[in-house]
């Protein structure tokens, strides 16, 4: 079946803006709350809010437009806090990330610590562009899960409770396999549409893509439909197979490519045979996959600081900076696995 703790019924990922001081108590408490979601045992639920609390107290002291997104990790057991602004940069990362430093007056105050506490910390910081915070939380026998080359980020439209968008991730010997489901319109309904969906996916995500995109048609007929994506990434190569308006696009440090979009149509529906389309991933490349709650002029003129995020940072800037709020908004990006040995 595959190898992935991704939770049957997700919920969507956790969306505060962090506008004022006093999301820095509502970041500690949701915090807590993904982490005892996720089964994180003993003293681990009240580290995510101490991690999720220094990365609230930072941009609502420094940043500008700050917001933390926190979710279960895709892949594996644990969780994930994002922190993403359009701040000023932080000038003296290396020395912020020294636990123990602190400072009243410029970003980065409280790095070290949450560097000490998470699993792994990735940041990625740039005058002008912002920061990008990822920290992973994981037991002591999940570690491996916090080094993934994934990221997926689906938020609810604003004043929606359910995401009608939905995605999920498994790998499956050397292949990694990805799906984005967006539930025609929003609210309840399209909600239902995209658990439905990946309920089919769990079932065999390791089916021929054409098989697995017949499958959800069947089990959409029920619903009102969907548009949905499949990714198949393999060392070197990746495959996908779509119907409606789930993008996918490969990105490098240097390079933007394979701008692709699903046959016409609507999962459930009206579905034409569907067919597969190959491309190459180059050495270092990331395949993205996102829902029309991203906009899709972000792949116009991505900056340099862009190109070179690694997955979990990328969806985070994608979800930060080019959601479309009146939609739900979904983003996944992957690199191949490795070779295994």
């Amino acid at each position: 079946m595959g190898e992935s703790l991704t939770h049957p019924d997700p919920q969507p990922t956790a969306h505060i803006a962090v506008d004022h001081y006093s999301a820095v108590h509502l970041a500690a408490e949701t915090a807590r709350s993904v982490a005892e979601r996720c089964r994180l045992p003993g003293a681990l639920p009240d580290r995510a809010a101490v991690i999720a609390s220094e990365l609230a107290s930072n941009l609502a002291n420094h940043a500008t437009n700050g917001a933390l997104f926190l979710q279960p990790l895709p892949l594996g057991g644990g969780m994930e806090i994002f922190a993403a602004d359009h701040g000023p940069g932080i000038g003296e990362l290396q020395q912020c990330l020294t636990d123990g430093y602190s400072t009243s007056d410029t970003l980065g105050a409280g790095l070290g610590a949450v560097k000490r506490i998470a699993t792994t910390l990735t940041i990625r910081t740039e005058p002008g562009a912002g920061t990008l915070v990822c920290a992973r939380l994981t037991a002591p026998d999940e570690t491996a899960s916090a080094d993934a080359e994934v990221g997926a980020i689906c938020v609810p439209a604003d004043e929606e409770q359910t995401s009608g968008d939905a995605c999920a991730i498994v790998d499956h010997g050397p292949a990694r396999t990805a799906v984005v489901v967006d539930g025609l319109g929003h609210g309840p309904q399209a909600a239902e549409a995209a658990q439905v969906a990946l309920r089919s996916f769990h079932r065999a995500p390791d089916s021929p893509l054409p098989e697995l995109l017949t499958a959800f048609h069947r089990a959409l007929r029920r619903t009102r439909g969907a548009a949905v994506g499949l990714l198949r990434l393999h060392p070197g190569r990746a495959e996908y197979c779509g119907i409606g308006n789930v993008r996918v696009v490969t990105l490098t440090p240097l390079d933007l490519s394979n701008r692709l979009s699903g046959q016409p149509g609507i999962a459930g529906l009206n579905m034409t045979p569907p067919r597969v389309r190959a491309f190459p991933v180059p050495a270092g490349g990331t395949v993205l996959l996102h829902s029309d709650g991203i906009d899709h002029r972000w792949a116009q003129a991505p900056s340099p600081f862009v190109h070179r995020l690694p997955p979990p940072l990328l969806v985070a800037s994608l979800a930060h900076s080019h959601r479309v709020p009146r939609d739900d908004a979904t983003v996944l990006a992957a690199r191949p696995r490795q070779r295994l040995p």
